[in-house]
């Protein structure tokens, strides 16, 4: 099996890039490094090198948008006798904040990006697709868990744009039967490969918990803000599903053997660890997992967080075989041993 990997080179991306070779496929990564480091690539060949993988893997630099490459990527597969048989489509950009101050660059890259995939991919008769969704399309709700019929209201033009992708799918899907379709919505993928070798390397001021987390630990960060202390949770902290990256990465797989044993499908599920854990946790099991200590100040709060949001997950359980398999423990293990080993990321 051939596998188009779009965005291979993202954190999530490299994570999937290697399972699905250590798996035994061929991948075919389209990049265009707009937010991830070629580095990566180096990284994942040093990786492979070791397991005598490294010709599974090809690179191609370039940009979903592109129709004309989109086309010379297929019609060359085809031409060579190594014809794409799924794709795994992860490109696309991803900040809440910027989306919403540049919002039609967001409808352009991502709805844009993949309309021009699946039209290619309908010319060529390849109708197998893995999607990377996001829970941001459930928007403002202290319901939980989020189970995948809960109520779709995203409040940014990110969340947006996954949405339209989605209603697009059931357009699709309602057209044509033969495709097969596994849209993963992701909660918080967090910590790194347990080589050291990949993980997060957000660009600039990190947005998310955790790798701001780390970089406080290793002193790039005076302090890690904690916004609200006065939430109706338990330590009156924030409440957020954190999933390690590697089990993340597995759901992607089990994506794939779940399309490839259909004949036909259209199914939304949701990928998160099923677990709640607040700020003050994550903190705390940092702390003690690493010797760490964590210099905090509480901020107000942001608009447009809730208390508390995590993934009812038993839909991936039932369908795909797949279950969660790390513990926070070792999320903080291994996030901290890609940051000790990557103190200025893949530079």
């Amino acid at each position: 099996m051939r596998v188009l990997l779009t965005g291979g080179s993202g954190f999530i991306g490299s994570h999937v890039a290697l399972l699905l070779i250590e798996r035994g496929l061929d991948v075919l990564i389209l990049d265009s490094f707009a937010n991830s480091s070629s580095n990566v690539i180096n990284r994942i060949n040093t990786y492979l090198d070791d397991k005598l993988l490294k010709y599974r893997l090809e690179i191609i630099n370039g940009d979903i948008r592109d129709k004309k490459l989109l086309e010379s990527i297929f019609s060359d597969s085809i031409n060579s006798h190594k014809p794409i048989d799924i794709v795994i489509h992860l490109a696309g950009l991803k900040s809440v904040a910027e989306s919403l101050t540049n919002p039609i660059h967001y409808w352009d890259v991502n709805v844009h990006g993949t309309l021009n995939l699946l039209l290619t991919m309908k010319e060529y008769e390849c109708y197998s697709f893995v999607f990377s969704s996001s829970a941001t399309i459930y928007g403002l709700s202290d319901s939980v868990p989020m189970a995948e019929d809960h109520r779709i209201s995203p409040i940014n033009p990110y969340g947006k744009t996954k949405v339209a992708i989605e209603n697009m799918f059931y357009d699709l899907y309602n057209s044509n039967n033969l495709w097969k379709i596994c849209s993963l919505r992701y909660f918080n993928p967090v910590g790194a490969h347990p080589s050291g070798l990949i993980g997060e390397d957000p660009i600039g001021i990190p947005n998310n918990l955790f790798p701001f987390l780390t970089q406080v630990a290793i002193g790039k960060r005076k302090f890690l803000n904690v916004f609200g202390d006065n939430w109706d949770t338990y330590d009156g902290s924030g409440i957020r599903d954190y999933i390690h990256i590697m089990d993340l990465a597995e759901g992607h797989l089990a994506s794939l053997d779940y399309i490839s044993s259909s004949d036909s499908c259209l199914e939304f599920i949701n990928l998160g660890s099923g677990n709640g854990y607040s700020v003050f946790q994550i903190i705390r099991q940092f702390e003690l997992t690493t010797g760490c200590q964590i210099p905090f100040s509480i901020q107000n709060r942001r608009d447009g967080d809730v208390a508390i949001s995590y993934a009812d997950i038993s839909k991936a359980k039932k369908l795909l075989g797949w279950t969660p398999k790390r513990t926070l423990e070792q999320i903080c293990l291994d996030g901290w041993n890609w940051q000790i080993r990557n103190p200025n990321g893949y530079n």
